[in-house]
């Protein structure tokens, strides 16, 4: 895996094994005209399309009143409906951006209905007990079982990425209100939409990797709730972005979609295959869980992969700074990053060449810190083997 430093934080990028984009076929050089590979239409600006296999029927929206059920708790009647109508041959989801649009109201349900379980158990995680006596007395607790209560809920900063066409931000708008709700959208086409449609909504025409999310929580006075449909070629460049942003408390949770090998990977147990960077950072800063498996059927155009509902609880920097008991955040990723990048390697050996950074290229004084590890078990033992 190679990987690309930004913002002092070493990212996996997007030729990284994990990060597969969601289109289900590579990018091809071609030089001029139009042109097709499989479903993809490639026009003579050379952006890639899907071709709508029956334009009347591409954007039909599902509507239904459906009850969802995550972690066995039902949501209660939720109206819903999946990806709007919208007028034929001028929407086509791009390659470029990553872009498979849900097309299901029941996932749809499901979705937000997790994106608000995640939001209020962190919401009463950073409560004060003097907070939550006065909101008793005044009868404004928030039911998270109830989806339709979180406009109550005070301190709730919603912000979705890339909310396409609008298939859960149609949703949201329901639950949490305009007023608790931003998005982030880098397409120009699902700006206009969703402007056109929702004109009391805030919209940021943006890319989502260059988000300032300090800045961002700054001026909605507190930390954000995150809720994405994310594309898969960027999943771990925009986690990792969350990650930092809640050193700084600006991030409270964030529930997002990805591609299920990567969700196992960053919920994955010690001792085995699936376990590297993304779970050694994302189980330190977060408390991570796997909310559902999504079937490909779910989005339009569908990928050949399933895709996962991911929910993370981001611990905030106290409970952060305890956990890491005094390390520098930069220098546990350089250790994590060296160490995993050479798997066949024990941790020692893998270790020795940024020990030699560190000493100044001192090998006698790197040949001493090792050794001296065995004498007060200062190291554990599958890393002095």
């Amino acid at each position: 895996s190679r990987y690309i430093k930004s913002s002092s934080v070493l990212h996996p990028s997007s030729t990284n094994k994990v990060n597969i984009d969601k289109v289900p076929t590579r990018r091809r050089r071609i030089r001029s005209g139009s042109h097709s590979l499989r479903g993809w239409v490639q026009g003579t600006d050379g952006e890639w399309t899907w071709e709508e296999d029956d334009p009347s029927a591409a954007y039909t929206p599902i509507s239904s009143t459906t009850t969802a059920t995550i972690d066995g708790e039902s949501t209660g009647e939720i109206s819903v409906q999946a990806t709007p109508t919208l007028p034929s041959g001028k929407f086509r989801p791009k390659q470029s951006l990553g872009q498979n649009y849900l097309r299901d109201g029941n996932t749809v349900a499901k979705i937000v209905r997790a994106f608000a379980k995640d939001a209020v158990e962190t919401l009463a995680a950073s409560t004060s007990k003097e907070d939550v006596a006065v909101a008793a007395k005044n009868d404004n607790l928030v039911d998270p079982t109830n989806f339709n209560s979180l406009k109550q809920q005070t301190g709730l900063r919603a912000v979705e990425l890339g909310p396409g066409a609008g298939a859960l931000t149609d949703v949201l708008l329901q639950s949490v209100g305009s007023s608790n709700l931003q998005c982030i959208e880098i397409d120009g086409r699902s700006v206009e939409l969703l402007s056109e449609k929702h004109p009391s909504l805030r919209i940021h025409h943006e890319d989502v990797l260059q988000v300032d999310y300090a800045v961002l929580a700054k001026e909605e006075g507190g930390p954000l709730s995150i809720i994405g449909n994310l594309p898969y070629y960027i999943t771990s460049q925009i986690l990792f972005a969350l990650a930092d942003a809640s050193h700084g408390n600006s991030v409270r949770s964030a529930t997002v979609t990805m591609q299920w090998e990567v969700a196992q990977r960053i919920v994955a147990p010690t001792r085995c295959k699936d376990y590297g960077i993304l779970s050694v950072v994302f189980q330190l800063y977060t408390t991570p869980k796997i909310h559902f498996k999504i079937p490909p059927t779910v989005f339009y155009p569908q990928p050949k992969v399933d895709s996962a509902l991911l929910g993370l609880h981001f611990l905030g920097p106290t409970s952060l700074r305890r956990r890491l008991a005094g390390v520098s955040p930069a220098h546990l990723r350089s250790v994590v990053t060296t160490a995993f990048q050479q798997r066949r390697k024990t941790v020692r050996n893998g270790l020795k060449k940024l020990a030699l950074e560190v000493y100044g290229g001192d090998a006698e004084r790197v040949k001493e810190f090792f050794e001296r590890s065995t004498g007060e078990g200062d190291l554990p033992p599958v890393v002095r083997e």
